[in-house]
């Protein structure tokens, strides 16, 4: 466990009735409640000077979805009504705050719960009163912010808005529609001087408006798109096959999932994000272009969360001669994806207690498009990822 603070951290979620989300309040309220099960949690065995333990940490957030978070999650099926009952019952008395939604950028997601703001610069007004309230109401020593929400369709990257932080002042004044939800969020925290984590394939504190109004300011960001399931797998095989010099001639994946998150990627515009950042980690591990790198995701409803990732791996070893390696995963989506979402939270809030602003590279291993600070490429390699985080923390 991490050395007692006695520090007090809010963790304020975008998508705060979500899959993911309502299992990482559950999870962390089951502890509180007596449950001494730290499975899955990747920082729970280590002390770490200043890290606020998992009891410490409080909950809020906003959601399209007005319900208090006992019905969402019975409606995720993520957590069994015993796991409601028996020390998550807390769920039943939070519900989210209104939230920003677009049709223009998330076309399959809708819902009442919703801000009432006449442009951008209200909406980051209110998102701003939010946290404040938040940090008072709960007596909070740090809030620190997740966005989970569902995919955002991808943004023209080039538009002089996301580009420099007076730019996209201005756009927030003359409500720019290059400006996502995600940015909104993004920006409020940046300005209010809250950490900022985007665990979605979204862009948002990833632009260069944010991340140098980040740096400016000196408030740690950390993203994007959690690497869980089958890119961390891909993460950990590559440098493997790498080692042993086996060629790897194609690398075919495919999943299947039925929640909320595949249903926003039903839409092609989401879908693109998501392989936008699932697509790059390979040839950056191996040192040379996989040309047949296939990458498929299929919304089928039946699955709900228990997501199924397949991979085909064509190589070639010694003397030309051809091999295939094959992976099914069965994974729980919101099973791996919430402890990493509460340790993010727990690491950026260390970050700002130590002065580090702009990108945490340190975070790299729980991202598949990690956000690095000087415009190189990223480490994907897993084995180095975990260094670097257990470098950072000073437990090796």
């Amino acid at each position: 466990m991490s050395m007692q603070t006695g520090r007090r951290v809010g963790v304020a979620f975008v998508g705060m009735g979500g899959a993911v989300a309502t299992t990482a309040i559950a999870g962390i309220e089951m502890i509180k409640s007596g449950s001494n099960r730290l499975d899955g949690l990747p920082l729970a065995g280590l002390s770490v000077q200043g890290m606020t333990d998992y009891k410490d940490l409080v909950f809020g957030g906003w959601d399209l979805n007005g319900d208090d978070l006992a019905s969402a999650a019975t409606g995720h099926g993520v957590l069994t009504k015993q796991d409601i009952e028996n020390g998550a019952q807390v769920l039943k008395g939070i519900t989210p705050w209104p939230a920003v939604g677009s049709a223009k950028f998330c076309k399959n997601i809708e819902g009442g719960n919703r801000i009432v703001a006449k442009d951008h610069r209200e909406t980051v007004s209110i998102i701003a009163k939010d946290l404040k309230r938040f940090r008072e109401e709960s007596n909070l020593d740090e809030v620190v912010v997740v966005n989970l929400a569902s995919t955002e369709r991808w943004p023209d990257l080039t538009a002089a808005v996301l580009n420099s932080t007076d730019a996209f002042e201005k756009g927030l004044d003359t409500d720019d529609e290059s400006i996502s939800p995600a940015m909104l969020y993004a920006y409020a925290a940046i300005k209010s001087g809250v950490p900022y984590a985007n665990f979605t394939p979204s862009v948002a504190a990833d632009v260069p408006a944010l991340l140098n109004l980040a740096k400016e300011l000196g408030v740690p960001v950390a993203g994007k798109d959690g690497k869980t399931g089958q890119t961390m797998m891909k993460t950990v095989l590559a440098p493997a096959l790498k080692a042993r010099a086996l060629h790897v001639d194609g690398w075919f994946s495919t999943n299947i999932l039925g929640n909320r998150d595949g249903l926003a990627l039903n839409d092609p515009s989401s879908l693109q994000s998501k392989i936008n950042t699932k697509g790059t980690v390979l040839d950056s591990i191996l040192g040379y272009p996989v040309e047949d790198h296939l990458v498929h995701i299929h919304y089928y409803r039946p699955r709900g969360d228990d997501k199924e990732a397949w991979d085909n791996i064509d190589v070639t070893g010694f003397m030309g001669q051809r091999m295939q390696i094959k992976v099914n995963f069965l994974c729980k989506d919101s099973i791996l994806a919430a402890p990493l979402v509460i340790e993010i939270a727990r690491v950026l809030d260390l970050a700002k207690q130590r002065g580090d602003s702009g990108a945490q590279e340190q975070l790299s291993t729980f991202f598949k498009a990690p956000m690095v600070k000087n415009g190189a490429g990223p480490v994907h390699d897993f084995g180095k990822q975990q260094k670097m985080l257990l470098d950072w923390l000073g437990v090796n």
